[in-house]
């Protein structure tokens, strides 16, 4: 028997709260009456039938409201928003509550069938979808415009009259969760079920991808050790690593690709319906129709945007470019000045000042590529792209070229113009390492000591007021509001974009920057574990099959450094002396190996299935089991209609 809305209580015993609402200070009670009564409102009333509470404080004053909902309201939000549950015969379906007695582990009475983020996700997605009726304006705000089928929620966000949403962390769960992950110093895989239980898929496939890749490079760093040690100099013998290098590049995002889909399978993701995306909340335009869904909704010339594109966005990203290449000039005058130096010194100081303009260097390509992100947000969200997935790619395309060309291109320069192998071994390990002392501090230990100052400070103020409320809820909702907000996994991402691009382009040249980047990464792996716990807020939940458009990112990444190692292996003496008479010959055969292992490289990605063999007949046999019931439904309605013919004749 299928559930209809209107059964669905509103009214909990046990109220859970999930996710918090801050409203602005001073917000009018006309509107946080109209929107509450919206919240609670049922799904046929347009609402989204769930449950609200005040957070009652004792000096009140900050509008901060707790919402929750009944189980059998999430379970319908479940089958609404498609998730994907393991069944009893170990197969993986989306949900439905019609047939819920078939999922594994259900029952009436299990509150713990959905977990807690899975739960926070269909709040999420609910009050997201709370859509204006007959309203022409938010109650109390003239200025803030609304028209039928608007989000309520995108509307108070960008007036100002919505602060934030948030999901609230489950103290038990994240204490077991941290001691599990990172509160032992030992030698294993990650607790990914764990993590994505209570951070959702979209963080656990990182941490999954963080700790494969960490494994990935092993090889590499086994084998490049005793290259660095006992052929520190000779660069002829870098050829067989670098050949190496090549063919690992490739086999290592291939595999990954395998180990996404059996993990995105597992937790049901892989098997999602890709819903139908909605204006983002930046999105601006004139009022018109979307001949898709036929609402009415803001519409923005695609032209106007082009224009915005091609004739501001594409000539500042090339000042940029021409900034960065300037600066980097700036830094090989320097690397001059402190070889000038030394070479009149000849003293231990002058010989640490060697570093000196290297260190400088990557401290500023640091701050550069920090600053030049916050100028792409900005000429992204002004572009006014009209979806979220549209705004992330011009972002991410922006970010990377910018990122590449700032922290690669003094070493393409070294190498390829000035043909210094030792300048350039000494400029990739400054690079390399500074890098990600960097990183490790601005985005772990900096925010997390920030963090603890914030937390010891409030914990005294909320004591010094002596709450008669319940203390340990206010004291979570005040110390988690006030945390700061996770953006996503972009920039860790990007971080082990660029990381793979020390390793990979220049590999032959520096053998230890796997080294570097195995130590690296499992420091980092604690790291990002502890401000993913104690550092940010929780973040909602979101459902993903694989990492995105950072793959092609990677994989683009392994063609270049194929270019770029067999142009330094042909570089080298050693084959240098099969060509003495004839530079053309060197060329022409250097250019002939590359396309020979760019082509064995992509016969590799074609060969190596993307999935393996059994999750390839789990999808097969789903899609003929959906095809076979949609035809079973058609005949039957086929024949419920033929027999109500028969008798009205």
């Amino acid at each position: 028997m299928k559930e209809s809305w209107s059964s669905v209580d509103t009214l909990e015993t046990n109220f859970r709260p999930l996710v918090v609402i801050e409203l602005a200070k001073g917000t009018k009670e006309e509107t946080i009456e109209w929107f509450t009564k919206r919240i609670v409102d049922k799904k046929t009333n347009g609402g989204a039938q769930l449950l609200i509470k005040p957070l009652v404080t004792e000096n009140g004053g900050e509008n901060i409201y707790l919402v929750g909902a009944s189980h059998l309201r999430l379970l319908l939000g479940a089958e609404n928003v498609g998730l994907v549950k393991e069944c009893n015969d170990n197969s993986m379906r989306a949900f439905t509550y019609s047939s819920r007695k078939t999922f594994k582990d259900f029952a009436d009475d299990n509150q713990n069938f959905l977990t807690m983020s899975e739960c926070q996700y269909i709040i999420k997605h609910e009050l997201e979808n709370l859509r204006a009726k007959d309203e022409k304006m938010i109650p109390g705000y003239p200025q803030a415009k609304l028209y039928p089928g608007k989000s309520i929620v995108r509307r108070l966000l960008t007036n100002g009259i919505l602060v934030q949403i948030f999901p609230l962390h489950d103290r038990e769960e994240l204490k077991k969760l941290r001691h599990t992950w990172y509160g032992q110093v030992k030698i294993g895989y990650q607790p990914l079920d764990e993590i994505r239980c209570y951070f959702g898929e979209t963080i656990a496939l990182y941490f999954g991808f963080l700790e494969y890749f960490t494994f990935a490079l092993i090889p590499m760093a086994v084998i490049g050790i005793p290259y660095y040690v006992f052929a520190w100099e000779d660069y002829d013998k870098y050829v067989m690593f670098a050949t190496f290098n090549l063919l690992w590049s490739t086999v290592i995002l291939e595999v990954w690709k395998r180990i996404c889909a059996v993990m995105t399978y597992r937790w049901g993701t892989l098997l999602m319906k890709r819903q139908f995306e909605e204006p983002r909340p930046g999105f601006h335009g004139v009022l018109g129709i979307n001949p898709v869904t036929g609402r009415e909704e803001p519409v923005y010339s695609s032209i106007k945007r082009q224009l915005r594109i091609y004739l501001v966005s594409v000539p500042f990203v090339c000042l940029c470019l021409y900034f960065s290449l300037y600066v980097m000039m700036i830094y090989f005058d320097l690397e001059q000045w402190a070889l000038d130096y030394h070479e009149e010194n000849k003293s231990n100081f002058s010989s640490l000042m060697l570093y000196v303009p290297s260190i400088i260097y990557a401290v500023v390509i640091e701050i550069m590529n920090r600053i030049y992100r916050y100028a792409a947000e900005f000429l992204t969200s002004w572009e006014n792209h009209r979806l979220e997935s549209s705004y992330q790619n011009h972002l991410i395309l922006k970010v990377l070229v910018f990122n590449f060309l700032n922290c690669f291109a003094s070493l393409f320069y070294i190498a390829f113009v000035l043909f210094d192998m030792k300048l350039l071994r000494q400029s990739l390990a400054t690079l390399l390492i500074t890098s990600q002392i960097l990183n490790q501090f601005a985005e772990s230990l900096l925010p997390y000591w920030l963090q603890k100052r914030y937390m010891k400070k409030m914990k005294e103020r909320m004591h010094s007021l002596k709450m008669d409320t319940d203390l340990s809820l206010v004291e979570q909702v005040n110390s988690e509001k006030e945390m700061g907000t996770y953006f996503g996994t972009f920039d860790d991402y990007l971080e082990l974009f660029l990381q793979f691009g020390y390793v990979s382009l220049f590999s032959c040249v520096y053998p230890l920057a796997a080294v570097f980047a195995v130590l690296n990464n499992i420091t980092e792996i604690y790291s990002d574990a502890l401000k993913m716990c104690r550092v940010y807020k929780r973040p909602f939940a979101e459902p993903t099959a694989n990492i995105g458009v950072w793959q092609l990112a990677f994989e683009t990444m392994s063609v270049i450094s194929v270019v770029t190692n067999c142009i330094l292996i042909g570089m080298s003496p050693q084959v240098n002396a099969l060509f003495p008479d004839s530079k053309m010959d060197l060329i022409l055969t250097v250019a002939l190996v590359e396309h020979l292992l760019l082509a064995i490289k992509f016969v590799m990605a074609f060969v190596i299935p993307d999935k393996p063999r059994d999750i390839q007949i789990k999808l097969a046999k789903l899609e003929f089991e959906s095809l076979e019931a949609l035809k079973q439904q058609m005949f039957t309605e086929s024949y419920s209609y033929l027999c109500d013919d028969m008798r009205e004749q």
